[in-house]
């Protein structure tokens, strides 16, 4: 019986398909998205800087190349790099990495599942005799799939998903000895054989159930008893046992045979949910008309209809490639953890049917500096869910979620509301305030911030560079000044003059870490003195600087650029500042991970310092914002010989962002503000479908990559001679019109008057 749901589905899918820009004649952003992008690292050591230290891989975007939907969770993936070996790359655990050649399995939503086809012997994990080389030329990845020859198992593996449930597709050559093995890994976990098509599980308190599309013809258990001493030798057991249907304990596992027929398939399909019955309901309710195709079908006509919300035309096929697949890993958080109408339980640990699309949280240090702005241009109604999500947690656990390092929710909550979505805002307020005025929550040293405007760092008996610990009082100082101009401005707009004053006071807290001197941000010891010695070239992770330099950290004032430009004396003197920023070599003595995909002092690798190449415009030299952005698009995104590498990791969108936004031309330097300061557009012509039904459109004239300076520009048919616009410039559609041309018109947006608005005047 087909139901009313399947019916609309099925027509959705019918008319993104119909209507693509594929069966129109146009280019098809489906085409060009390739999740790999990201996966590689940059191979010019001049760019890389000198991470990585010794022994350890490059850093890559950290991008999932598997097939996911929008907003969904990314953990179905080719794995070609052990997650259990966690000291790799310090720690981060990423199951690709494009360089490597050998592969281990396939992962799932169950936590330390791999699922790996192969033919002939084996041994069990963690040993994986079984792991094998793959062919890079057969590697496809596309928004919705992915697929992957193995030689010498003359196997082709394919991977696609929907909502509930992942699909696994295996194409065997004729042989007796067709094998699917899965393996939980190593934790406490328990996997049982059910009749001859299903294997049911659970591991870290997730249950899962799998289905095979044929019955197999023989199946076994194994598992590892735990490292054990045996006449003082360490010894360990790897136990197999043919026949049995169930097991439990480290790397429990199950192996499947079949006999196959050249080119005959083995479809796996796998629910997982918080209960057996749960699992088990997900997987029942497929459509079972759709199969592996139709539903890899489906999964593309997801990614089509956010895809095409952005068209490009111009740029060479290398960039429309690059901008897509980073458009793409925009989407990747947050992550839509249940639709309305599920069940759902908070932080209060208290079982509620959501009425609204329940998402995780935004890593604001990250993403909330330049993907939520993207989300608010192209996903209204999804940041509104998402502003809902913040707010529910709030009042479930009695703060405003942060993340990682500062204070930024208020940059999305303020971002919103300058840029017209709608929202209760007078109900988030009262969680704002309180992150922000007591210490007992989560802004640390508010205590010390509050009462003395900084944020002082413990002298240890040897800093050197990239020391780990600390309060990184210099980076907190700015992060909180800057999230108290938001606050200011929040409450103004709500009518709460005495909050106004009092945020507005310690947005200038900034300066108050300024060591006029020297011309840099600087430590101070506890009883206000300036930290020494202090070298502003070297990379810290919490000493002083959070995950930088003194030279990356001093640009983090994006709420008051003018006054920076007065503490460094003056525009010309600002710009000379930022011109040795990007020209000085970059020699740290230590290593800082995170500080990779660098232009001189410059880090595109990591959040600091991203904002910096626009703030030209705010100095009277906005042609070196067109060219330094052009710059950083061409030589950090893709320019190694695969053409697959990100500067460093894209921080679940972030780094993706950047790209699309600078490749749109225009970004918001202070996401909390409502204006977009104008760089140069590396395509002719680009139509953004607004929310509201109505487009953007900007064009521009004579674009090449010879003719990256704006000469002049016209807004909404009126010549605009200011390097940035308003976000209500374009609320209702409009068109943005730039004539471009080799040489800078270092007339065009300088004048004093036409800079983006700052907290100075």
């Amino acid at each position: 019986m087909i139901t009313k749901s399947w019916l609309r589905l099925s027509l959705a899918a019918i008319w993104a398909v119909a209507f693509s820009p594929q069966v129109l004649g146009a280019e098809n952003p489906l085409d060009l998205a390739n999740p790999l992008v990201g996966t590689a690292s940059l191979d010019k050591p001049e760019l890389l800087g000198n991470a990585p230290p010794p022994g350890e891989e490059a850093y890559t975007g950290f991008v999932w190349p598997g097939p996911a939907l929008p907003h969904r969770d990314f953990s179905l993936n080719p794995i070609n790099k052990d997650l259990n070996l966690a000291a790799d790359n310090h720690g981060i655990i990423f199951p690709y990495l494009w360089p490597r050649k050998t592969m281990i399995g396939f992962s799932s939503r169950v936590p330390g599942l791999t699922i790996m086809p192969l033919v002939g012997d084996w041994t069990t994990p963690p040993d994986r005799s079984y792991a094998s080389a793959y062919a890079k030329d057969s590697e496809k990845a596309s928004p919705g799939y992915y697929s992957v020859d193995f030689p010498d198992y003359q196997i082709k593996a394919e991977l696609t998903t929907s909502e509930a449930v992942e699909y696994y597709r295996f194409t065997y050559p004729a042989t007796e000895r067709a094998t699917v093995l899965l393996d939980l890994g190593p934790r406490d976990a328990e996997i049982q054989i059910v009749g001859d098509r299903k294997i049911t599980g659970r591991s870290e308190g997730r249950f899962f159930v799998a289905q095979f599309s044929r019955p197999f013809k023989a199946f076994g258990s194994f598992h590892q008893n735990l490292p054990h001493l045996d006449a003082g030798r360490v010894r360990r057991d790897d136990v197999v046992n043919p026949g049995s249907r169930s097991d439990r304990g480290s790397y429990a596992g199950a192996y499947l045979n079949f006999a196959t027929q050249a080119g005959e398939q083995v479809v796996v399909q796998v629910a997982v949910g918080r209960t057996a019955e749960s699992a088990q309901e997900r997987l029942d309710s497929e459509n079972p008309a759709l199969g592996f195709d139709g539903t890899k079908k489906q999964a593309e006509a997801a990614w089509s209809r956010k895809l095409n919300l952005v068209e490009v035309e111009g740029g060479t096929k290398h960039e429309r490639q690059l901008f897509y697949s980073t458009l793409y890993h925009s989407f990747a958080s947050p992550r839509l953890i249940a639709k309305a109408g599920a069940v759902f339980r908070g932080a209060d640990r208290v079982e509620r049917v959501e009425d609204y699309d329940r998402y995780s949280p935004v890593p604001f240090w990250d993403t909330g500096r330049d993907q939520i702005v993207l989300l608010m241009l192209l996903e209204p109604d999804v940041v509104t869910n998402i502003m809902r999500s913040h707010l529910e947690m709030a009042r479930e656990s009695g703060w405003m979620h942060t993340d990682f390092h500062g204070d930024n929710a208020v940059f999305l909550y303020l971002g919103a509301w300058e840029r017209g979505i709608p929202f209760d805002w007078a109900s988030v307020y009262p969680y704002l305030r309180k992150n922000a005025t007591d210490p007992q929550g989560p802004r640390g040293y508010l205590a010390e911030y509050m009462k003395k405007g900084w944020i002082h760092d413990d002298v240890v008996a040897s800093p050197s560079p990239p020391y780990a610990d600390g309060s990184a009082g210099v980076a907190t100082t700015l992060e909180y000044s800057w999230d108290d101009y938001a606050m200011a401005l929040f409450a103004k707009k709500l009518g709460h003059d005495d909050d106004y004053r009092l945020f507005l006071a310690r947005a200038r807290n900034y300066t108050n870490v300024f060591d006029g001197s020297i011309g840099f941000m600087r430590g101070r010891n506890p009883d206000g003195s300036w930290i020494s010695p202090f070298d502003p070239q070297e990379p810290y992770y919490n000493f002083m600087m959070k995950e930088a330099s003194g030279w990356q950290t001093l640009w983090i004032v994006p709420h008051d650029v003018q006054g920076l430009i007065d503490l460094l004396g003056g525009r010309d003197k600002f710009c000379a500042k930022l011109d040795d920023f990007f020209s000085r070599p970059y020699h740290p003595t230590g290593i800082a991970r995170d500080v990779t995909g660098m232009i001189g002092q410059y880090c595109q690798g990591n959040q600091p310092d991203r904002a910096t190449p626009f703030f030209y415009d705010y100095a009277g030299q906005p042609w070196k914002t067109q060219a330094m952005v052009r710059r950083i698009l061409t030589e950090l995104y893709g320019s190694d010989q695969a053409g697959l590498a990100y500067p460093g990791m894209d921080d679940q969108g972030s780094t993706s962002s950047w790209y699309v936004m600078g490749a749109l031309g225009f970004f918001a330097p202070n996401p909390a503000r409502p204006e977009y300061v104008i760089a140069s557009p590396i395509f002719d012509r680009v139509t953004i479908h607004l929310a509201s039904g109505k487009d953007f459109v900007i064009t521009a004239k004579n674009n090449s990559t010879a003719n990256i300076y704006i000469q002049s520009a016209v807004l909404n048919g009126a010549p605009l001679n200011r390097p940035w616009f308003s976000h209500a410039d374009i609320a209702n559609g409009g068109t943005l019109e730039f004539v471009m041309g080799p040489q800078p018109n270092q007339s065009w947006g300088s004048a004093p008057d036409a800079a983006p608005p700052s907290l100075t005047p």
